[in-house]
């Protein structure tokens, strides 16, 4: 999941974004409501976590403009703002749920997932096939050859990725952007060391690979062997 953070407390801020990364999502997380609703204008998110107290702009005021202006991303405010009339108020003006803090980060994640696969085509959630691999979105596990593998949170998300886009090159722009939330920088080896581990794990313990390196050009995940590689 592609999650946008609009919260201006910057401790809990760090801690929305730290627990969804471990969880898989690619994160953005920005401290006024104006920077909130220019990156929902701009980029498409599955989900969007809104502070209803923002500076510059409130929650309510970047919830009202998101959907005048068509957006139609499910938002889910997280506040300490706990009055019936503040709930209907924020269902009233086009939000999809309603969360007041204090809360439990399970319970978010849950809701969360819950948003994101009800927008979401069906086959996004159903078990993903690919040669002896079978990854289960929902079950959030991955087997191959009837052998579960244990993968870290990042790991999954490049996998998931991959497997979304089986057959096709993802450059490592494309997956940087998707995994982490960030521009590509050519310094940088996040990509492919990310990709190594995630190889060492899925095809080593195998013999026939299912991740391809596409010289030049990026990744794929296939069970046909490309010879041009």
């Amino acid at each position: 999941m592609r999650i946008l953070i609009a919260e201006d407390e910057a401790k809990a801020q760090r801690y929305l974004a730290q627990g969804l990364r471990e969880n898989g999502c690619s994160v953005e997380a920005v401290g006024d409501g104006r920077e909130a609703l220019a990156l929902a204008r701009m980029h498409a998110f599955d989900v969007i976590v809104l502070d209803v107290m923002l500076p510059v702009l409130d929650g309510w005021s970047v919830l009202r403009a998101l959907r005048d202006a068509g957006v139609r991303t499910p938002v889910i405010f997280l506040t300490a703002r706990d009055h019936v009339e503040d709930r209907v108020r924020g269902l009233d003006l086009g939000a999809d749920d309603y969360l007041v803090k204090p809360f439990a980060f399970a319970e978010l994640l849950a809701r969360l997932r819950n948003l994101a696969r009800r927008t979401a085509p069906a086959q996004d959630f159903g078990p993903i096939e690919i040669g002896d691999l079978v990854l289960d979105p929902l079950r959030h596990s991955v087997v191959r050859a009837g052998t579960p593998l244990k993968l870290t949170a990042k790991e999954y998300t490049l996998l998931l990725l991959l497997a979304r886009h089986r057959g096709q090159v993802l450059s490592r722009t494309l997956i940087a952007e998707a995994v982490w939330g960030i521009c590509f920088e050519t310094q940088t080896n996040v990509v492919d060391v990310l990709l190594r581990r995630l190889r060492a794990k899925l095809d080593a313990p195998f013999g026939a690979p299912l991740l391809h390196t596409v010289r030049g050009v990026g990744y794929r995940l296939d069970s046909t062997p490309d010879e041009h590689a």
